[in-house]
């Protein structure tokens, strides 16, 4: 099969793939040279009422509910066209932070329409990619050739819009999906003219099975991600710890800290500061967690030249020290793991006893071959939505009446329709004064009591009321 990119980026109702809803869709396929393969894609869905979108994001995007009915297709519509014409076998899916945000909306999109989820990621030869941390390293380890933006405080930024401005790279509109991929093809083609061997090697070397191997034979490695500090260009020097590996992952620790700092603190007190706290400002523990099925940007101590080093902060000694006093510290090692179990049952327990909706669980387990099965019935041509196929996952008996009431809403029987009005009231008004309707009406009112609300802005939260007030259940 033949190889090939598919660029593509989401604009979202919300931030929350749980919860929120996909608007746009756009991308564009291109040859493994990055040339343009096909017409362009760009796609709105639209939304149905029982969604309420983020005013916030709306004032982003422009995009109200009613233009995706009045210009956009079903999500059921999408995902045939998506299947069809977009995942195709050989696409490598790539996008600007897609791992931890595009691709998980996809997924539950994919969810709770009754299709796999994952099989568009690694079927037929697919895969993934994500260019931010591409963007990260090459920052970090191969800066030249590429004008590098920083913010208004003089700190490193890697925005896609500053990046493509710095570099005279087409963004027409930032926040619209469709120029935000054209830039996104834009600084794949410069990474790649500018620093070839490095685009090849994190190009060859992003799947599970490289990744791993990878961390087999590195006892120390370069590593770049979101969470490390701005001051190192998002890149340090690791180490795995000891006893923390699995099939999907390891615990890495940053070796610019002196582990002494730490071996002090208890289990309990290593999770006070593993936990993400906007508001604290004292040391982070210096542990990650990295995935071998998320594209890490990681590289070979051997690429670390000594004027990077320099600009990185990265003192080789200290270092090494560290790394020393690290495999040494066993009882620190034992309760970073000890932390790490704390907080995964902590997060166990919580999924255990949060009431949420059916839309919301697609990691609650894998469904299984005869439920996969039933699944592929339900979307082929000769299939009676009247009649639900006997499901033994209840996930998937709960949204069939949704997703048939979403998408074929002729063919909504009595109990179907009875199912999906409870499920709006639940969605839309549950929680009462703290539901997400109060919640919504009262950020729309915010935004339009701001004293610089400009008459566009007003218009799209106008707009936004009315929203509210056509889908408001009416049998409370």
């Amino acid at each position: 099969m033949e190889a090939s990119f598919f660029f593509y980026d989401l604009e979202t109702s919300g931030l929350s793939p749980r919860e929120a809803k996909v608007m746009q869709f756009a991308g564009q396929r291109t040859d493994l040279n990055l040339d343009p393969v096909g017409e362009p894609i760009d796609i709105l869905i639209k939304q149905s009422d029982d969604c309420l979108p983020d005013p916030g994001a709306v004032l982003i995007t422009g995009i109200t509910p009613q233009k995706t009915l009045e210009d956009g297709i079903t999500e059921d519509e999408f995902i045939k066209f998506f299947n069809k014409e977009v995942s195709k076998p050989g696409t490598i899916f790539v996008g600007y932070n897609n791992i931890s945000f595009d691709d998980e909306f996809v997924r539950f999109l994919l969810y709770r329409n009754l299709y796999d989820a994952y099989e568009w990621q690694w079927k037929d030869g697919r895969s993934k990619w994500d260019l931010l941390d591409i963007i990260r390293i090459t920052r970090a380890l191969r800066p030249d050739g590429i004008n590098w933006p920083k913010d208004k405080d003089e700190k490193s930024t890697n925005r896609l819009e500053h990046l493509a401005s710095e570099n005279n790279i087409l963004h027409t509109k930032a926040h619209d999906a469709m120029s935000d991929v054209e830039a996104l093809i834009g600084l794949a083609r410069l990474i790649k003219a500018k620093q070839p061997k490095l685009f090849d090697f994190m190009l060859s070397n992003r799947d599970k099975k490289s990744v791993s191997q990878f961390i087999s034979n590195n006892d120390k490695f370069l590593y770049t991600a979101g969470n490390f500090s701005s001051e190192h260009e998002k890149t340090s020097i690791v180490c795995t710890i000891e006893g923390s590996q699995d099939s999907q992952g390891t615990l890495v620790y940053d070796l610019t800290l002196n582990p002494d700092d730490y071996k002090s603190m208890t289990a309990e007190e290593l999770v006070s500061i593993w936990k993400y706290n906007k508001d604290y400002t004292g040391p982070r523990i210096p542990v990650k967690k990295l995935q071998f099925n998320r594209c890490p940007s990681i590289a070979p101590l051997a690429v670390l030249r000594d004027e990077d080093a320099k600009r990185l902060k990265l003192d080789r000694k200290l270092i090494d020290e560290n790394y020393k006093k690290l495999i040494n510290s066993k009882d620190l090692i034992a309760n970073i793991l000890k932390a790490r179990e704390i907080m995964n049952n902590e997060r166990d327990q919580l999924n255990k006893t949060e009431k949420s909706i059916v839309e919301s669980k697609l990691y609650d387990g894998f469904i299984g071959d005869e439920d996969r099965m039933n699944m592929v019935k339900v979307h082929s041509n000769n299939f009676d939505l009247e009649y639900p196929p006997d499901f033994k996952d209840k996930r998937l008996s709960e949204l069939y009446p949704l997703y048939v009431a979403r998408n074929y809403p002729e063919h909504k029987t009595d109990e179907i329709d009875a199912l999906w009005q409870k499920h709006r009231a639940n969605i839309l008004l549950g929680g009462k004064e703290n539901s997400r309707m109060a919640k919504y009406l009262k950020s729309i009112d915010e935004i339009l009591n701001r004293p610089s609300v400009s008459s566009e802005q007003r218009y799209l939260m106008d707009e936004l009321k009315l929203w509210a007030e056509a889908i408001l259940p009416v049998d409370l």
